[in-house]
């Protein structure tokens, strides 16, 4: 079944290192967010009914109730499975978190990102280990317990030790389902360019070197593993039965629509998405943006060597792709099992390098 993606771009404070189409906006352009979105969230002709929701951002739990209730009306209701809510940690109360799980949410995802406050404060983010803490029992206490919970290996100041320390909180606070991305230099945020100019804002002058931050990251799949929280994705991981339903339809090629600024959409042959500027977005008229017409199999490729699982490439995929498989097999970064092909360990640290080769 297909899924919906709804985008919120508003935060409290911009991180350090975001570059997301997401910013602090004053009430009134928040609001003619609101207007805009309904709009085009009702003027959608459902082709075919969803079976997830995904509301991403910026921080959707910064949504007013009243926005969420109008979305989720739109939506039709007879197949989804799972309702995902994107959170900052902190911004959570009791009667938000009800409210949600009245109207259908049964996941949340919180971007934790570190548990270490030095780390924290590089990059802006105003939340505490106890801060986490407490949304989960929140969570919990509601009767939310597929729990997400975001961690970057490679921040600034961070160190084996430190990474440790939240790797430990992961272990304390149990949650099904963890994602672990490693940082990438982003030129367009705020770190990256002071990445760029060489100067030592954001804890810029500070950064793990890119061999710890491998070293970090294999750790965590490691340590991961024992908590029975094992690796599906290249950054994802969770116990059996808690993957994230939504995410998995990007892996697997399955349509999905995106409503809201920057938000991508898939109908299974064309890709499009809306304008990732909020002033051209407001000033659109509802509807589907400029498409792209997709190569299968460079998707399959590209996309479906994300999972664990691997793929399972056609006849013609093997002998189009014959050199490149050939060579990463032998440099041991692709496995070959039976007619399944997926990446090595060695290969999920190079996967970026090795998806090129079939683009």
């Amino acid at each position: 079944m297909a899924g919906v993606y709804i985008s919120y771009p508003f935060c409290q404070q911009k991180c350090s290192f975001c570059n997301f189409a997401s910013n602090v906006a004053p009430w009134q352009t928040r609001e003619q967010y609101h207007k805009a979105l309904t709009a085009e969230i009702g003027s959608h002709v459902w082709q075919w009914l969803p079976e997830t929701v995904y509301f991403g951002g910026g921080t959707p739990s910064l949504m007013p109730p009243s926005l969420f209730t109008q979305i989720m009306a739109e939506i039709p209701p007879e197949r989804l499975s799972e309702i995902t809510l994107e959170c900052a940690p902190g911004t959570l109360t009791k009667e938000a978190v009800r409210s949600w799980r009245q109207r259908g949410v049964n996941r949340i995802s919180l971007g934790v990102q570190s548990f270490v406050a030095n780390e924290l404060r590089t990059t802006s983010r105003r939340h505490t280990a106890d801060t986490v803490l407490q949304d989960v029992q929140l969570l919990r206490d509601q009767g939310i317990d597929n729990i997400n919970l975001d961690l970057i290996a490679g921040l600034p100041e961070q160190t084996a030790r430190s990474w440790e320390g939240s790797l430990d909180w992961i272990e304390r606070l149990q949650p099904p389902h963890v994602s672990l991305y490693i940082f990438e230099q982003d030129e367009d945020s705020r770190l990256g360019k002071e990445l760029l100019l060489g100067g030592v804002r954001y804890g810029a002058s500070r950064m793990p070197s890119e061999d710890l931050v491998a070293d970090l990251y294999e750790g965590a799949v490691a340590r991961l593993a024992q908590l029975g929280i094992e690796r599906y994705e290249i950054s994802n991981f969770s116990r059996v039965g808690f993957e994230s339903l939504h995410n998995l339809k990007y892996w697997k090629l399955v349509p999905y629509i995106g409503f809201g600024l920057d938000a991508h959409s898939f109908d299974g042959v064309r890709r499009w998405n809306n304008p990732d500027s909020l002033a051209h977005y407001l000033s659109s008229p509802p509807g589907r943006m400029e498409s792209v017409t997709i190569d299968p199999s460079e998707e399959h490729f590209y996309v479906g060597l994300r999972l664990m699982q691997g793929i399972e490439p056609t006849e013609a995929e093997w002998t189009r792709f014959a050199q490149p498989i050939a060579r990463w097999i032998e440099a041991g970064l692709l496995e070959h099992d039976g007619s399944r092909l997926r990446l090595s360990s060695a290969g999920v640290l190079l996967s970026n390098e090795i998806f090129q080769e079939f683009v």
